[in-house]
């Protein structure tokens, strides 16, 4: 019996978004803040918004406008697909509430019933990177304006089909979401550990005794800042640790700068040897990391300090210390500003201690070194599904999925 040659389908045709919707700029009250314009009960969507919660769905506000503020803005209805063209380029959200959008968002109103918004929700998630590949070379801000969102080749098969990719890509990003969401619960998890075990700090109801910082510090260190000129990325140069590296308690390696070795030659103090605390003291001030053995010889940047401690004191235990809320809110009250929030070596080395017996820290490591391992997994987890959703994105809009 002679087998039939499989019916392949036919390659989609490609449509120029113009032709499937009407794109509308959004529009920003001036002056900023003006309380005629602002303040009021209508929701006022801006670019800080789309990092407030995640997912397709946008629905809720920092801001509000009045109704006169809403006149000199673009009111939209629940359920428009909006999609930022400033700053973070490409971030497209369907609204869960009607509201008035920033100048920094395109919206694609009047959509023709030959398009599904959730596909074209996908397809601008799909197409994010590429869009700020060719846009954003040497910028360090770009907008992109109307034209360009016209003339976006957008894929186009059958309706039925375009609700089917957008279904299956929804079920593997709630899969993602759910483990972001298993990875934010761990956190808590960890802070739940310490009050059990500690109490808050604000009110010491152990009744132990303060310290400052300086005290646990190795007799023969100091805490310090790094580098503070560092100059261009050099290819094969040393590490630098910046602000942005500090992630999740950790390190992340992915977007290290590295430095010319006789630039770092000059700040062997800053030298991390892998068993230190790293805090933050420039800008974002009080994100907390533990270096590891995967960073020593590394060095960090000015805005990154190093506590180095010594060997009787629990550098888990100081690490969840320095990341609640009474340390923060003593980082926060002795800030100085100048052109960006700063906390010097000074403040942070007189930061207060509520110091527990060892063996009591040493349980608080035990019970966190059990948590950690589940958060190893789930972040294992996640990055097998990042790959499987990329994927995903890549053959859905080639017709292959």
């Amino acid at each position: 019996m002679i087998s039939e040659t499989p019916v392949l389908p036919q390659p989609w045709r490609s449509v120029k978004l113009d032709e499937l919707c009407t794109l509308v700029r959004g529009a920003s009250p001036r002056p900023k803040g003006d309380p005629r314009y602002f303040g009021g009960p209508i929701p006022w969507i801006s670019i800080a918004d789309l990092s407030r919660e995640e997912g397709k769905f946008l629905t809720r506000t920092k801001e509000g406008v009045t109704a006169a503020g809403a006149k000199l803005s673009r009111l939209l209805s629940e359920g428009t697909l909006i999609v930022s063209n400033s700053a973070t380029i490409c971030i497209p959200k369907i609204l869960g509430v009607a509201g008035c959008i920033h100048d920094g968002f395109v919206a694609l109103t009047e959509l023709s019933p030959k398009v599904d918004i959730h596909y074209l929700y996908h397809f601008f998630n799909a197409i994010r990177d590429e869009i700020r590949a060719k846009n954003t070379q040497g910028v360090t801000q770009v907008n992109l304006n109307t034209t360009i969102f016209k003339g976006m080749d957008v894929p186009l098969p059958p309706l039925k089909e375009q609700r089917r990719i957008a279904e299956v890509l929804d079920r593997a990003e709630a899969l993602r979401a759910k483990r972001r969401a298993a990875l934010a619960q761990l956190d808590i998890l960890t802070q739940a550990i310490f009050l059990d075990l500690f109490g808050d700090p604000t009110t010491n109801p152990k009744g132990w005794g303060t310290q400052p910082l300086a005290s646990l510090v190795r007799s023969d260190d100091t805490i310090n800042y790094g580098v503070v000129q560092p100059g261009d990325h050099v290819e094969d140069g040393i590490p630098l640790v910046r602000v942005g590296n500090l992630l999740e308690g950790r390190v992340n390696h992915s977007s290290l700068k590295r430095i010319a070795p006789m630039i770092e030659a000059s700040y062997k103090r800053s030298r991390l040897r892998g068993h230190e605390v790293l805090v933050s003291c420039v800008g974002s001030i009080g994100v907390v990391a533990l270096a590891d053995e995967t960073v020593k010889g590394f060095n960090i940047a000015r805005a990154v300090a190093r506590i180095p401690l010594m060997d009787t004191a629990s550098r888990v235990f100081m690490a969840a210390y320095l990341a609640t809320n009474f340390v923060q809110n003593y980082f926060t009250t002795e800030l100085r500003t100048v052109s960006q929030p700063t906390l010097n070596i000074k403040q942070l080395s007189e930061t207060p201690v509520v110091l527990p017996p060892a063996e009591l820290q040493q349980e608080f490591c035990h019970r966190v070194s059990a948590v950690d391992k589940l958060r190893i997994g789930h972040r294992a987890s996640l990055v097998e599904l990042d790959g499987l959703f990329a994927t995903l994105q890549h053959r859905a809009f080639r017709g292959e999925l």
